[in-house]
């Protein structure tokens, strides 16, 4: 019991300050991919539901490919790929110097690519949902397409895709796990460490398994009460037609 309270303490015996950091790295990449998959997963919705056939032809063919790509091959082909195309593009531009990825930079666009492409299918799913008799009444009433979208469509999608949206979150948080692999200092980078030098292996993935389910929890307490304020005027009258 005294060797497991001083392998989880801070500072130079323990592991908990590590630990401490890798997590932080991890909800940090979380929170930073959130707003970039979800923005791209919104483009690209609106690109499937266009009436150009091309955009329709790229969105279908951009969701297949990161919805079939495992997500660990998307990361090493943004990470060593993408790197390499830009130090090659660098250097063809005759600039001094070279080109560095940063591994958060190549997991934030590798895990925001696979995201996008998930939650496109939920926003095309919340669009699907809100009838299009809004968007002819708001066009009656003189507003512009931006418009029309930006005050009427928006906050009814945010409301209908929040479920969706919510479970996406959730499988984001999980695959944070995958960008060990390119040396981030992230939760699973600090457990493996941890195991590899103590070889305590149930010790320290059950402390990260803990650790993840706590991240789970609390954003499964906070997508509930998003859910509870969304439907907050439709649950009080009665729905909205």
């Amino acid at each position: 019991m005294d060797r497991i309270l001083t392998l989880l303490s801070w500072g130079n015996q323990g592991w908990l300050d590590e630990l401490a950091s890798g997590a932080l790295v991890t909800i940090s990449l979380a929170l930073a991919t959130l707003p970039f998959g979800l923005a791209l997963g919104l483009i690209m919705a609106l690109v499937k539901r266009s009436d150009s056939r091309v955009l329709r032809a790229f969105g279908t063919i951009y969701t297949t490919v990161f919805r079939g790509v495992p997500e660990l091959l998307t990361l090493y082909i943004v990470y060593f790929g993408l790197q390499l195309g830009m130090r090659r593009l660098w250097t063809g531009l005759g600039l001094p110097g070279t080109v560095e990825m940063p591994a958060f930079v190549a997991g934030m666009i590798a895990l925001g690519l696979v995201l996008a492409a998930f939650s496109c299918e939920v926003w095309i799913g919340a669009l699907n949902a809100i009838h299009k008799g809004q968007r002819e009444g708001a066009y009656a009433l003189g507003l512009n397409k931006a418009q029309t979208f930006r005050l009427v469509v928006f906050p009814q999608l945010i409301r209908v895709a929040l479920p969706g949206l919510g479970n996406n979150w959730m499988v984001l948080l999980k695959e944070t796990s995958l960008i060990s692999v390119i040396a981030l200092p992230d939760l699973m980078f600090w457990t493996g460490r941890a195991n590899v030098v103590t070889k305590e292996p149930f010790l320290f993935f059950g402390v990260a398994c803990l650790i993840y389910l706590a991240f789970s929890l609390v954003s499964a307490g906070g997508i509930e009460a998003l859910e509870r304020r969304a439907n907050r005027g439709f649950a009080q009258g009665g729905g909205s037609r």
